[in-house]
């Protein structure tokens, strides 16, 4: 299913703070400059994904925290240099992966047409592309995107935690621009991947003066992530995956918050308000439903733009 891109136009003017742009993205930017551009990133990405089932949730995981700072403006994909931290070795960045998946598709990009793509295009590309492949919807990725020259490690302080709570969410996805329907249509991405024990551990050791374990836990859920992610001589990369299902975009994720055995606060905290409960138990009864919002939802999101130039090499500027 193909969504059209004819609200765009509405998009709220962001966050000032990280001062992104809605610069004028279309999606066919590129049918004259660059016509092959989507399926060269796609082979990219059906490859990848053929060699490491774990690329898909890794792409999509790495868009949204590009979006998130300074905009959809591939500054995630700089390397630090000199005493500058970037944003990918940021605490919540250091578990991305997959960067060389859009390394090789902006070389073959670059081959068909020098100068031309974006790194922030391509992972937009890639993004929608992980989805579609992981059994997802399909949308139009509007394109046009320029990429910034500034990456900060510091800045990824404001990404939305896994920890947060309603109001936080709600505050975070609103400076850009972001409603609370986009918020619990976004969450359900973690419909794909794994998480580490650091990210739900707040859940089940010490969660307040009264309760070891977050009581919203079912009871059994709880003691499998407990064994998992014991409180001391964790293994390094212990944890768990974000659902049963977690190489297939579906409404899981949904129906698992209804359960009480979603992974995060952050999840769990989407039924604190009747609104947001409301769309959880929506997304969780109609698959469909979910695809719909997380298409124009992702379409939004990208759409929140902030870069200054074509990167030669998606790791450094020009």
């Amino acid at each position: 299913m193909a969504f059209n891109l004819a609200f765009l136009s509405t998009i709220l003017i962001i966050l000032s703070a990280f001062s992104p742009v809605i610069t004028a993205l279309s999606s066919n930017y590129y049918d004259k400059s660059c016509p092959n551009v989507e399926q060269i990133v796609s082979n990219a990405v059906k490859k990848a994904a053929a060699n490491d089932r774990t690329v898909p949730a890794a792409l999509l995981r790495m868009h949204f925290h590009d979006c998130f700072i300074r905009g959809c403006d591939a500054s995630v994909l700089l390397n630090s240099k000199g005493s500058n931290q970037a944003e990918k070795d940021g605490p919540p960045n250091i578990s991305l992966h997959a960067f060389y998946v859009i390394d090789n598709a902006k070389k073959q990009v670059e081959a068909s047409c020098p100068g031309v793509v974006s790194c922030a295009d391509i992972l937009a590309l890639a993004a929608r592309d992980a989805v579609v492949q992981s059994g997802g919807p399909n949308w139009d990725v509007p394109k046009g995107r320029k990429d910034g020259r500034t990456s900060k490690a510091t800045e990824t302080r404001q990404l939305p935690a896994p920890t947060f709570n309603i109001s936080q969410l709600q505050q975070s996805f609103s400076q850009r621009g972001l409603s609370l329907n986009d918020l619990v249509a976004l969450s359900g991405g973690h419909t794909l991947g794994f998480s580490h024990c650091s990210s739900f551990q707040n859940r089940i050791h010490n969660f307040n003066a009264t309760h070891d374990v977050d009581p919203s836990l079912q009871p059994s859920f709880a003691a499998s992530l407990k064994n998992t992610c014991p409180i001391n001589n964790r293994p390094k990369n212990a944890g768990a995956t974000m659902d049963p299902s977690s190489t297939t975009f579906d409404n899981t994720y949904f129906k698992l918050i209804l359960q009480g055995k979603s992974l995060f606060s952050s999840d769990q905290a989407l039924l604190s308000f009747p609104k947001t409960k409301n769309l959880v138990t929506k997304f969780a009864t109609s698959k469909e439903a979910f695809l719909d919002a997380f298409a124009n939802s992702m379409i939004k999101m990208s759409s929140i733009t902030g870069g200054q130039e074509v990167r030669k090499d998606c790791r450094m500027v020009n």
